[in-house]
């Protein structure tokens, strides 16, 4: 392995996630009340909408937290055993909402489907009006992280939770209307498979993104390739190899290369340049950059090279 190995961290270095926890505090105390309301007003009207819908809130509830202590687990200073923090707490919680809407969606669907054989009288009314609350706090939690979804994909869950929660109360709304309008009470299982295909709709993207920042793919939005013909067009530069580029963080991005440079260490000015070539272009924050000065100077990885 080569001689020089270089750790570089130019100015603005590291791009911390902008601080929801204000956000999550208010979303989770609006949610709880919306729930023992909505859950309540359920058991009373035997509405299997309205307790579809306030078991889905709850997991949101639990959604919340689970994204808010990732959010705040985050922020750890690194330690002598976990050498990045806790950045990828993160990408856990995440990866846990996904789940928990995916168990949450089932027992939607279990209920909902039973209730088809002998669905019980609703009472419309009740069901647009405590609907009708839940399209408004739902919409005011959603508002609270709309301006961090596009950056940070723990807080693009919450996000979709929130509006998707929107969506489907509207269409409880609507179901209630129906109910109250023909008097079909079958409209009340039907609006709860709905519920389930928003549900599904919404969480599938953040699932996929989830499961992929664990596995620790190289992030959406980045381009490896055009990462790789940057730096093969550095000055001095004759190859690339070991090029690596993987999530710490739902947030934060790391970058592992070796440079094969045969005319020797080029210096700190080009490290720090590079380092914010690679900031500004790829929104990459952590790069480490091994320098080499010839083509046999390789990793060797279980006796093979990698290239």
């Amino acid at each position: 392995m080569g001689a020089n190995h270089d750790h570089h961290h130019g100015p603005g270095h590291a791009h911390a996630p902008a601080d929801f926890g204000r956000a999550f505090a208010i979303g989770t105390a609006l949610n709880i009340a919306f729930v023992l309301i909505e859950g309540t007003a359920g058991f009373l009207t035997d509405s299997v909408a309205l307790l579809a819908d306030a078991g889905h809130n709850l997991s949101d509830v639990l959604g919340l937290l689970i994204a808010w202590g990732g959010a705040e687990l985050s922020k750890r200073p690194p330690s002598r055993r976990f050498t990045y923090g806790l950045r990828g707490s993160s990408i856990l919680a995440a990866l846990s909402n996904g789940v928990l809407l995916l168990v949450a969606v089932g027992m939607i669907a279990w209920e909902a489907i039973g209730r088809f054989a002998d669905p019980p009288p609703v009472s419309g009314g009740t069901v647009m009006i405590v609907a009708g609350i839940g399209i408004v706090i739902n919409t005011a939690t959603a508002l609270l992280f709309v301006r961090g979804r596009k950056g940070d994909v723990n807080i693009r869950g919450a996000f979709l939770h929130m509006a998707a929660d929107a969506a489907v109360s509207a269409g409880v709304v609507i179901g209630g209307a129906v109910i109250l309008w023909t008097g079909s009470e079958w409209v009340d299982p039907v609006v709860s498979l709905l519920i389930v295909a928003v549900i599904l709709w919404s969480t599938w993207g953040l699932l996929q993104d989830s499961v992929k920042m664990a596995l620790q793919a190289v992030p959406p939005g980045i381009d490896i390739d055009k990462v790789e013909a940057a730096l093969a067009r550095l000055p001095g530069v004759a190859r690339i190899h070991d090029l690596h580029i993987w999530p710490m963080s739902t947030t934060e991005t790391a970058l592992t290369a070796h440079l094969v440079m045969p005319e020797g260490h080029p210096g700190d000015t080009f490290l720090a340049d590079l380092q914010h070539k690679l900031a500004h272009d790829f929104g990459i924050d952590h790069t480490t950059v091994q320098i080499e000065l010839a083509n046999g100077a390789e990793c060797r990885v279980h006796g093979k090279n990698n290239v």
